[in-house]
Order: C-alpha cells, then sequence, then structure tokens
C-alpha cells in the first residue's frame, strides 16, 4: 500500500489498483498550500466525522473525480443530496467494495456540520484486502473499544492515530492505543495544524520508540510505501 500524506488528517491510500482519500483537509490548511488540489484524485472519499476540518474539500474533489463517499449515515446522506455517490455504514458495520473491506468502528469526539447541523455519530474505518490491513482512527480520545479491533478485524500492519492533543488524544495516549489495537507501526495524524496541537516530535517519536514501537511522521505530500 501507498500512502500520501496531505496534511492534518488527510491521507491517500492506494490499494488494490484503488484511490482511497481520507478527511480532505487541504485548501484551508495553510501548512498543505503548496498541495495542488487539482492532482488528487480519488476513487473513494472516505470521511470519519462531519468537522470541518475533515471534509473541507470532499465535495469539490469528489464531483470533479466522481468519488464513492464511504461515512456514517448522516455524512453519506448530506453528499449524496448533493449528487455524489455514496455508501453508508453504521458503527460495526462493514461492507465489501472492490477494494476489500471497510469497517466502521467507535470514536469518542463530536460531529456537526460547520453550520451546527447533525453530523451523526464520529467513527474510524479498518481497511483490508489481500495487501494488507490498516486502521484509520479519525479524530478520538483513547477508548476501550479499541481492543475490540484485533478481535473482530484481521491484524493491522499499520495505524493512522492522532497525537496532537488538545482535540484528540496526545501521543502519550496514542502510544497505549497502538497496544490496544496491536499496531507497532503507526502514522502520525492530527498534529501540528493549529496552535493547540502543536507537538515536540523528538518527544512524540521517543514515547513509541521507548514502548518498542515506531511513530512516522510524515511531511505534507510525502509518500510511504507498506
Amino acid at each position: 500500500m501507498k500512502i500520501t500524506y496531505y496534511g492534518h488528517a488527510c491521507l491517500l491510500v492506494e490499494t488494490m489498483g484503488k484511490r482511497l482519500l481520507f478527511d480532505p483537509f487541504i485548501t484551508p490548511n495553510e501548512l498543505a498550500a503548496k498541495v495542488d488540489l487539482d492532482s488528487i484524485q480519488a476513487d473513494y472519499i472516505l470521511l470519519t466525522h462531519a468537522h470541518s476540518d475533515h471534509l473541507a474539500d470532499a465535495e469539490s474533489i469528489g464531483q470533479r473525480c466522481g468519488s464513492t463517499i464511504i461515512s456514517n449515515y448522516e455524512v453519506a446522506a448530506h453528499y449524496g443530496s448533493k449528487g455524489l455517490a455514496y455508501h453508508p455504514l453504521n458503527h460495526g458495520g462493514k461492507a465489501k467494495f472492490d477494494f476489500g473491506t471497510a469497517k466502521y468502528v467507535n470514536a469518542v469526539h463530536s460531529s456537526s456540520f460547520p453550520d451546527g447541523s447533525y453530523g451523526g455519530n464520529p467513527g474510524g474505518f479498518v481497511i483490508w484486502n489481500e495487501e494488507g490491513t490498516f486502521y484509520h482512527a479519525g479524530d478520538t480520545a483513547l477508548t476501550m473499544d479499541m481492543q475490540l479491533i484485533p478481535m473482530t478485524c484481521p491484524a493491522l500492519d499499520f495505524a493512522i492515530l492522532p497525537i496532537g492533543d488538545n482535540f484528540t488524544m496526545g501521543y502519550e495516549d496514542a502510544v497505549i492505543a497502538a497496544d490496544f489495537v496491536k499496531a507497532r507501526k503507526v502514522i502520525g495524524m492530527h498534529y501540528d495544524t493549529f496552535g493547540y496541537i502543536k507537538i515536540d516530535h523528538a518527544a512524540a517519536k521517543k514515547a513509541f520508540a521507548d514502548s518498542g514501537k515506531e511513530l512516522i511522521l510524515l511531511s505534507i505530500g510525502e509518500s510511504i510505501v507498506l
């Protein structure tokens, strides 16, 4: 799987010949100013919740690429009303797609659209196929529900976890989350974008290394194959 980081919680995962774009917040993100939005292609756009810093560019990319939106019912139906293809999921549910299986799992956070309307319950995704398995946690606190993931899904090859604190768990809790989901390789997200969530990169990496895990902090626009 090839993973490209576009800042904040936005990552593109290329797998099984398909392009899965998670939580596209690029245009309003000053740190992602050099990203060419029109160059991003997405077969699917997976949205963890309705906050603007996770779906700012979903409609424009989805319309341009003809993407299918995958999210909770409320978010998915919102984009369906705008003419985009969509597939709704809810907590604990999974569905098979041409890229593999996607399961919508619990997240402890909040969720509302920019206008304040109800955005359903927040979540994360576990994706698996012949190439591997990974977990995109979305915005979440550390939660005991994470321990259900290795009980109900194939073993993870890597996890994508928020580490910025303040609005989500910080890197200290993310180390525990990695234990709960049994992931030894973690890509960090949801950090540095705003003043509230700036982190000490060296301290974060050391916290993971001290627990026998690897924290990968990608530069915006950087890709890695896992």
